[in-house]
Formats: structure tokens, sequence, C-alpha cells
């Protein structure tokens, strides 16, 4: 019966998202949500692509952040866009509250630059709310030389999780990754990261805790 249940996958069908609609239409808060809870985050993603623009929006805010905030991720980026800009910046910045620094990061740097500033400002955890901002801040090109001479910067308040992900863009941009730098605030070198280090530590370690400090410039 379990190998029967994993192997049972979603199915977007006609039936469902006229059901959806109906639900929206009627706003049967009670329904809908009773509804949409028999399904994973990403296939209510899926089900929303499929919606006009009102009722995915009507979803969103109907839904707890916490749940939604996973949707918005899943969602078709063209059609995120057209969410986001029908939500307030008060309800984005709870939709980031909940998401990882660089899934927020990037969910913010789709905005427009005054929304960006207004929605950070509303960020309440000032940890995230500071992680978020360095992140906006990356410049691939302020990297002090360290790009032209081939080699990927990091800073030191990310998390592994964030730095794999900021590397793999990074990556594409240079022809080997010799060495990773570790940077503060300020663009200053502090220390050096091994790949290896990196790959094995917990995606939640924080890289000043793993790289190796006094390094020279290059």
């Amino acid at each position: 019966m379990e190998d029967i249940q994993e192997n049972i996958q979603f199915q977007l069908t006609d039936e469902l998202i006229e059901n959806v609609e109906i639900l929206v239409d009627d706003q049967n808060d009670r329904d809908l949500k009773l509804l949409l809870s028999e399904y994973h985050y990403a296939d209510i993603a899926e089900i929303l692509d499929e919606l006009d623009l009102d009722d995915a929006v009507y979803v969103i805010k109907l839904l707890d952040s916490e749940t939604t905030s996973d949707i918005l991720m899943e969602l078709d980026e063209d059609i995120r866009e057209k969410v986001l800009k029908n939500l307030s910046t008060k309800e984005i910045a709870e939709e980031v509250e909940e998401l990882d620094t660089d899934d927020a990061a990037d969910m913010i740097a789709e905005l427009p630059e005054e929304r960006q500033a207004e929605v950070i400002s509303q960020i309440e955890d000032d940890e995230h709310r500071e992680e978020i901002q360095e992140l906006l801040a990356y410049d691939e090109d302020t990297a002090g030389g360290l790009m032209a001479k081939e080699l990927v910067k990091v800073y030191e308040t990310w998390t592994v999780a964030g730095c794999l992900r900021r590397i793999r863009g990074q990556a594409k941009d240079v022809t080997r990754v010799h060495s990773v730098y570790v940077v503060d605030k300020e663009d200053k070198l502090i220390g050096r990261l091994s790949l290896k280090d990196l790959i094995i530590s917990k995606s939640d370690t924080k890289i000043a805790d793993i790289a190796k400090e006094n390094v020279d410039w290059v």
C-alpha cells in the first residue's frame, strides 16, 4: 500500500482547475483551503499557473505565508512577477521572512528598485534582513580583481547552502575555479575556503566558521 502511494503523481486536470475557480468566485475560503491542503506546494503552484491573475493572487493572499512563500518560488517566473505586483510590500516582506536568504534575495531582486527598499525595510528579522541586503549588494565586478584572476568570492555571513548557489552562478563566468575567497561586508579579503570543506559542511553552516584565515592578496 505504501509503495502504491509513493507512485501516485499529481495530475493537473481541467476539473481541478475549474473547482478552484468556482471556490474562488464564490469566495468559499473554507472549502478552498480544504481542497488545496491535499496538495504539495509545488502542485499548488502548477494550479496557480493556470488560473487568471486575480484568482492566483486571491489564493496567495488566502493561504498562510509559510506555504505561499514556497508556492511563489515554484511559480513560472512571469506569473510570479505579475503576482508580486499585486501584493503589498508588507505582504511580500511576510513571504520573504519564510524563505532562505538566497531565495529571499532572488525574489526581492525581481522587484523594481524602489519596491526592493520598501520590502527590505519591513523585514522584521534583523539578521535575515542584513544577509539579504548583502546578497542584493553583491556585484561580481567589485571583487577587487579576484574574478579577473579566475577566483570566486563569497561573503563570510553566507551559509554553505547560499554559498554553493552563488558559486554556481559565478562559475559560469570563469574558466576554472581555483579557490573560493571569503570577504567581509566591505569586500575586504579575510580568508580562503576549500571546495572540499564547503561540500562536506552542513547547509546551514556559516562560511566564517569554515574559512581559513590569513590569506595574502593576489
